[in-house]
């Protein structure tokens, strides 16, 4: 039991560190550079935006948990948790173009990188378990919903 909570613990904690690393970017620009873009009228608050990510990098962490414990074979695994890895990168790397670099534009093309791999990442999760799965489903449509207006903020600037 104490096992599985250790595991459980490391899952997430990976999954929020990626919120950390990616919030050392948006801290460059989230005060000064991002108030003076236009923004559609849909935009979210920023402490909403802050509550969404602490839940998704909980819900992803718990996802791996799942896999991890779950103990499939070497092939099935290796092809989920490449793709998770990568897109934990992406995660990172879209808050570095946006806020790091403020190109919407370059961030667009990572999004899209992003979301893609999100989708290899819940195929190959589905495969394992289907629980697993399902927990990245927030994920995918709040990165969807991300891309719409990141291409929007762009198109208004």
């Amino acid at each position: 039991m104490r096992e599985r909570t250790v595991l459980l613990v490391l899952c997430i904690t990976i999954c929020q560190l990626a919120g950390v690393f990616g919030s050392y970017f948006t801290d460059l620009s989230v005060s000064t550079w991002y108030p003076t873009l236009v923004k559609p009228p849909y935009t979210p608050p920023g402490w909403f935006i802050g509550v969404v990510w602490v839940l998704l990098y909980t819900l992803m962490g718990v996802s791996l948990f799942l896999i991890l414990e779950s103990r499939p074979s070497a092939g099935p695994l290796k092809s989920a948790l490449i793709p998770f890895g990568v897109q934990l990168i992406l995660n990172i790397s879209w808050s570095g173009a946006f806020f790091g670099l403020r190109s919407p534009l370059y961030a667009l093309f990572v999004i899209a990188a992003l979301w893609l791999s999100i989708v290899i990442t819940m195929k190959g999760f589905f495969e394992i378990s289907r629980k697993a799965g399902v927990l990245l489903v927030p994920y995918i449509v709040w990165v969807s919903f991300a891309a719409f207006l990141n291409y929007t903020i762009w198109r208004l600037n």
